[in-house]
């Protein structure tokens, strides 16, 4: 007998898991897909303060951890492939994968988003070797160092204040006259002794031997070039960039209608233009990109999956 599901899910962060929970709590056939790490961008996050009812000291694994524990407690199944190519063109959806194929009455795209690169020279060459796109996972290995926090949104100087606790100095470096993040962000990171700001300032380059030693910059009003070598004694330094996140949903152009960034439109019940295939996550088109929004995409798009699957296919 063909395995047919009745919800498929691709991609296990927050929102996959939120809409696999709801999938299978529903009594529906549910299977979650995942290429990489289960979790998303929030196991990289060392403190879930803003998530309602977390826990004093919650971190993101833990949190994961348990929305994928309720997941199974469910009977959602979780397999690990790499999904390269989708037919929406039927009733029952198809997905190939790397390890096999997969067919569903629902599908739920949840392959959220990846940080943005700076594209400069030796930024691919310097990643894990004093480029980092992580604050929490890597700010320990720069205690006492000299830091560079690349943007000027919130994430960016959020993230340049938690680099604080451990870098010796730390250097926002924006492209802008002033930073885009919050006034009340902003305000703290101005009283952060240990925080510094370069406006209208650009990366041109990274460069050294075998680790990050020297970083030129560029500013932006007066063309001024410059070159930024690492203390002698420490022998490098941190650059953490933090300018924004590109959706992952190369899979789904041509197929699913996007907006200009790549992001997925969706209706406020997640649908997509595609009967029966929904959004949710960091990958769709929206105001906020938060754990908590994550986990509301996901429940909506399992609740609106069922419906269409109710509408739709015959007991």
């Amino acid at each position: 007998m063909e395995n047919i599901y009745d919800l498929i899910i691709i991609g296990a962060g927050p929102a996959g898991l939120s809409a696999g929970l709801y999938g299978a709590r529903a009594k529906m056939k549910t299977l979650i897909i995942e290429k990489d790490k289960t979790g998303g961008q929030i196991v990289t996050t060392e403190e879930v303060a803003n998530y309602p009812g977390s826990v004093p000291n919650a971190t993101g694994p833990s949190l994961i951890a348990r929305m994928v524990e309720q997941c199974e407690e469910f009977g959602a199944e979780k397999i690990k492939d790499n999904i390269i190519e989708v037919n929406f063109d039927e009733k029952i959806k198809i997905l190939k994968g790397e390890k096999g194929e997969y067919k569903g009455k629902a599908v739920v795209v949840a392959t959220g988003a990846s940080p943005r690169k700076l594209g400069v020279p030796g930024e691919k060459e310097f990643t894990g070797k004093g480029v980092s796109y992580c604050a929490t996972c890597d700010g320990d290995f720069f205690t006492d160092f000299e830091v560079f926090a690349i943007g000027g949104g919130d994430t960016a100087v959020e993230e340049a204040m938690f680099l604080t606790k451990f870098a010796r100095k730390v250097t926002i470096v924006h492209r802008r006259d002033e930073l885009r993040a919050a006034k009340s962000i902003q305000e703290k990171a101005f009283k952060n002794p240990k925080l510094e700001i370069m406006y209208n300032t650009v990366v041109k380059e990274l460069k050294g031997d075998g680790i990050l030693e020297s970083i030129v910059f560029e500013n932006r009003e007066t063309g001024e070039i410059w070159e930024h070598k690492a203390d002698e004694e420490d022998g490098t330094m941190g650059v953490f960039v933090f300018v924004g996140y590109m959706p992952q949903t190369d899979l789904f152009k041509g197929k699913l209608e996007m907006d200009d960034r790549g992001y997925l439109l969706t209706d406020n019940e997640m649908r997509t233009n595609i009967p029966g295939v929904f959004g949710a996550g960091d990958c769709r088109q929206k105001v906020l990109r938060q754990v908590v929004t994550a986990t509301a995409d996901g429940a909506i798009a399992s609740i609106m999956a069922e419906k269409y699957i109710d509408e739709n296919f015959e007991e």
